[in-house]
């Protein structure tokens, strides 16, 4: 395999304007290739948005969402991804011929669809159906995986795909700045992006806390550490409905290292060079080669009732 120069990016995207948010991911991909980068990828439901769809009902998310691979949004990443020269990873939602929605994330190149991935758990939206299998792809000779989000969250999740052979995991998020029961979790308060011109110390103060990039660092770089993977984070920045979002968007290599990372308030990426020696360098590798299965297969396969409490749909729930 090649070193693969990989952009992650981060914007504040505009609910239900596909034309709009397809627009910047133009802008940020011509900006990428331009750089020198092979891939640029996306944060969870960039071409559509994302918090504003709990307000919405299944008659309007079947207006929003979109057939793949025939849709007009994977049309036009197509065509962006090959006047570019460049593969793109960008979320959006789903619809299939019997009315059923989904949580989507694609990866497409010049060439057209290259990989559809469906949330395994989505909420947001009452009327999203699961999706049900891993997704395994190539991008330049790398086996490339993607979790959406809540996905990373249940680590078998991030085992099982580095299992089926994945040496980078692209990992779209909408995610932080929103209450839970961890301490020092919470809402940002808006005006403080309003103001962000003015008082940017106290802005990113929030951000960079335990509502936002302090709660990121006590899982993401594990992830990437225990399965000795590349993790590609991707975060709006800004305003998602009323919900305000941090961004963060960055790179962690295998040693669990923040080696790229969005830093400022603007739509930007930031960029990093993946070498495939560092995925049999550390120690992630070791520890795959070291398990037992025998040992806890039933324990981890064990049936058992699955349960999905998220207490933030509505801003109105901040306890």
């Amino acid at each position: 395999m090649k070193n693969l120069k990989i952009a992650t990016a981060q914007f504040e995207n505009k609910s239900g304007d596909k034309k709009y948010n397809l627009s910047v991911i133009e802008k940020l991909s011509k900006e990428a290739s331009a750089k020198g980068c092979d891939v640029i990828a996306f944060h969870e439901c960039s071409i559509t948005g994302y918090t504003f769809a709990r307000k919405l009902s299944k008659e309007q998310m079947l207006d929003l969402a979109e057939f793949i691979p025939d849709g007009d949004s994977i049309l036009k990443l197509t065509e962006i991804a090959k006047n570019n020269n460049i593969t793109i990873l960008a979320g959006l939602f789903e619809k299939d011929e019997n009315d059923n929605l989904f949580k989507a994330y694609v990866c497409v190149n010049k060439n057209g669809l290259v990989a559809k991935y469906r949330k395994l758990h989505p909420f947001i939206n009452p009327h999203l159906t699961p999706g049900n299998e891993y997704c395994i792809f190539e991008i330049e000779g790398w086996k490339c995986g993607i979790l959406i989000c809540y996905d990373n969250n249940i680590i078998e999740n991030v085992r099982a795909t580095k299992l089926l052979g994945a040496d980078i995991i692209f990992m779209p998020h909408v995610t932080m700045c929103t209450p839970s029961t961890r301490p020092g979790a919470g809402f940002v308060a808006p005006e403080l992006w309003e103001n962000r011109e003015s008082d940017p110390t106290s802005l990113r103060s929030e951000f960079d806390g335990m509502k936002g990039r302090d709660w990121l660092m006590k899982w993401l770089p594990a992830r990437a550490y225990d399965n000795a993977i590349y993790a590609v984070f991707s975060n709006p920045i800004g305003m998602d409905d009323d919900q305000l979002k941090n961004g963060c968007s960055m790179i962690v290599d295998p040693f669990g290292d923040v080696i790229a990372e969005c830093r400022s308030f603007e739509d930007s990426f930031a960029t990093a060079i993946l070498t495939p020696e560092k995925c049999t360098q550390a120690g992630g590798s070791r520890y795959i080669k070291a398990r037992r299965p025998n040992l806890y297969k039933d324990i981890i396969g064990q049936n058992h009732h699955s349960e999905q409490n998220v207490v933030w749909l509505n801003t109105d729930e901040k306890s």
